[in-house]
């Protein structure tokens, strides 16, 4: 290695240590005065709903049409294509796009201008109503899992009416972003908008035949509500680009743990650094500029972790705007000098990112069907939803634990803070008991000494905060929500949203049905929910668990309940290949067998690519920075040996470390040439292959990666080529 390197490495440290935090200043009003959130809330995005361009009649037209079920208008399409471009050029657009969601787990786009003729020749801008509401991507292009030729390339991206457009500010001007759906030329849904939807349309008419059987006459409506928290960590630009893990991974292959990282429990909540704070103001700025609700912003668990929430929305946007949370963080980071790792494990050793997803249902009344109510109904209502949703956990915990699966999220479930691969409900004490009473027959009695005799109509109000929380539980009640917190923190939530969805919407018809049947012989109303939520939750309270997760006793006494582990992906992603295990998927209408079959392949093929991409990355950083690393130092530790020698001395130090430093570079390049071997193999068999990686190479690639830690443990600082987790993690 020569000097001009190692100047480098320390130049790194000396740039990340003398930046100064961007200065960013919020724009002022008409009066001079700093303008207020909701002066600029909202302002880059565009709702047809609430435009003053188009006409209410117009609008009348289009929900009806939305809500029941059949297209809308050309002449109406039109009305709002006139308006929405004229808003856009007003505000700087000089481009529209159709914004789509491919099977890649990110999003994609192709740019058109407005730039038209009218019929006599002259240049106008113009977004016709067919522009709008179709477009035309090349399908076979994007993942397809095999279900499209090369020469079979046609696709159809198409106007989702109920997320708003928006406006994508660059340095040189404005884009259009229309958020549609992308199927095939067959429509066959090619992405993760289209699922969703048709969960969400199957969802909501399920739940609302629920609660008018349960007495909730003026319920005509349901609707899926999420707001996804999002953790992420944050290095130094300069260190990010030193390492090729981090590049071409998202993750740290190999690194020695710092001797303090978490232990001392002070980042959490802690005072926020001036460099971060700037990037999470800016970055606040822009997503209230387009319509996103970021309400909350902390440090998180691990050094150099942080996390953003949002306030509610219906699901379907709340799966776009954390999209768009994704890309603008990045986006705004990057003007901070820095980069934002979504990883859900980019650093061993330490807490990974998750992306807990608040999940509830509500009414056109704006009810709440996970909120505790004060009235008798109310509260056998809102236990037969939980029993309603326990229930479609656990018929269907592997298909659950299937879409949150992924190679970043195998290395953090069951990990640190992340909830186990064992897919279980948290319910708290309190509802636990009153479940157990409702099966024994028993009446409960609180700590407030309010008896409520679930014989009778004495139930009592149950507090909304009267849970705790459980940091382990991969699907936790949380007062008036569930918490999906097995989701992986890179991961596009429209996936795991569409299965719990459906998942739900199997349990739901089903208890409508024993519903109207109890009904029908005289049953009262509440009656039929006590008995409902004795059949479903005595079928199921095995898969409520209230303790720790991350303890080895748990996974015992789950393996004891019958309740499935699946560790790695391509145990999970098997799934997807058991009629029995997708059939709720297929049965409600959510997908097609040949979708699922899709959805298999690409993402068996994404693991797969993903841990050769790790693979042949630590095998290239091992040999053009580790071991050329450990053969510096080595070199001079013989040269010290020799001189010793000649002077008689002694050099038991510098004999054992040279015997210690050359003994770990043997080791690590023959893993690294036995994986190369691996990697060169036959792989026909996708899955059996991705089981191997999981198994097998997995383990030799972390056996490297001990190896590589102890190298760079023994090595001084000086002659060592890459950022260390202390650089990373602590170096502002």
């Amino acid at each position: 290695m020569t000097t001009d390197l190692r100047e480098s490495v320390s130049s790194l440290r000396n740039r990340a240590t003398s930046r100064n935090p961007r200065k960013f200043t919020i724009p002022l009003d008409n009066m001079g005065q700093t303008k207020k959130v909701s002066d600029y809330y909202g302002e880059l995005t565009f709702d047809f709903k609430t435009s003053e361009d188009i006409s209410d009649a117009v609008k009348k037209e289009i929900i009806s049409a939305l809500d029941a079920g059949r297209g809308i208008k050309k002449e109406h399409a039109e009305a709002v294509a006139n308006a929405v471009t004229a808003w856009a050029v007003k505000n700087g657009a000089t481009h529209f796009c159709h914004w789509f969601q491919p099977l890649t787990g990110g999003t994609a786009e192709k740019h058109d201008a407005f730039f038209s003729f009218n019929k006599e020749g002259k240049a106008i801008e113009r977004l016709s109503a067919s522009q709008l509401m179709q477009g035309e991507p090349d399908a076979s292009s994007f993942p397809n899992g095999g279900s499209r030729s090369t020469f079979e390339a046609r696709g159809y991206t198409t106007w989702d009416l109920t997320s708003p457009m928006f406006l994508i500010e660059t340095v040189n001007g404005k884009t259009l972003c229309i958020p549609t759906a992308f199927v095939s030329y067959l429509g066959e849904s090619l992405d993760i908008k289209t699922p969703l939807l048709k969960s969400i349309s199957k969802l909501g008419p399920a739940a609302t035949k629920f609660l008018q059987l349960a007495g909730h006459k003026d319920s005509k409506s349901v609707i899926v509500t999420c707001g996804a928290e999002q953790e992420y960590f944050l290095v130094d630009k300069a260190f990010y680009y030193a390492r090729p893990d981090l590049v071409m991974t998202g993750r740290t292959l190999f690194g020695a743990l710092t001797t303090r990282n978490q232990q001392l429990e002070d980042h959490y909540f802690g005072l926020i650094p001036d460099r971060v704070l700037a990037f999470m103001q800016e970055f606040d700025y822009e997503l209230h500029r387009l319509g996103i609700p970021s309400k909350t912003r902390h440090n998180e668990v691990a050094p150099g972790q942080f996390e953003m929430a949002p306030i509610f929305t219906e699901a379907n946007v709340a799966s776009d705007n954390n999209q768009m949370v994704m890309t603008t963080m990045r986006r705004i980071a990057e003007k901070h000098e820095m980069m934002v790792l979504l990883h859900e494990k980019p650093f061993a050793g330490i807490n990974g990112s998750g992306k807990h997803v608040n999940w509830s249902m509500s009414d056109n009344t704006g009810l709440n069907l996970l909120e505790p109510g004060s009235e008798p109904q109310s509260n056998l209502r809102f236990l037969a939803t939980v029993a309603i949703i326990v229930n479609a956990l656990d018929r269907n915990a592997k298909p659950l634990r299937m879409a949150i699966s992924g190679a970043g999220n195998d290395h953090r479930l069951g990990a640190n803070e992340a909830p186990p691969s064992i897919i279980s409900a948290y319910l708290g004490d309190t509802l636990d008991k009153i479940f157990h009473a409702i099966m024994e027959d028993k009446s409960f009695t609180p700590t407030t000494n309010n008896v409520i005799n679930l014989g009778t109509n004495q139930l009592s109000h149950l507090l909304k905060d009267n849970t705790d929380r459980n940091r382990t539980s991969p699907f936790a009640f949380t007062g008036n929500k569930f918490e999906f917190r097995a989701v992986g923190s890179s991961h596009a939530i429209g996936f795991p949203m569409t299965v719990l969805n459906a998942a739900v919407t199997d349990v739901f018809v089903e208890a409508n049905t024993y519903l109207e049947a109890e009904l029908g012989k005289g049953q009262t109303v509440d009656q039929a929910l006590l008995g409902l939520i004795k059949k479903l939750m005595g079928d199921s309270l095995k898969a409520v668990f209230n303790g720790d997760g991350y303890s080895k006793e748990w996974v015992t006494e789950a393996s004891r309940r019958g309740l499935p582990n699946l560790r790695t992906t391509p145990e999970a992603l098997k799934t997807m290949t058991n009629k029995e295990d997708y059939s709720f998927l297929v049965r409600n209408g959510i997908f097609h067998e040949t979708e699922i079959e899709t959805r298999y392949n690409i993402l068996l093929e994404r693991y797969i690519k993903i841990r050769e991409i790790e693979f042949e990355t630590m095998i290239d950083m091992i040999h053009q920075f580790v071991i050329p690393s450990a053969l510096e130092y080595k070199s001079v530790l013989a040269n010290l040996i020799k001189g010793q020698k000649e002077i008689g001395g002694a050099s038991n130090f510098e004999l054992d470390a040279y015997k210690k430093v050359s003994t770990k570079i043997d080791e690590v390049h023959a893993l690294s040439q036995t994986l190369h071997k691996e990697l060169s193999g036959d792989h026909t068999d996708h899955q059996k292959y991705a089981e191997r990686i999981a198994t097998e190479l997995m383990t030799t690639v972390t056996t490297m990666a001990g190896v590589c830690n102890e190298l760079e443990e023994l090595i001084p600082n000086q002659f060592y080529m890459l950022p260390k987790y202390y650089d990373m993690l602590f170096l502002r």
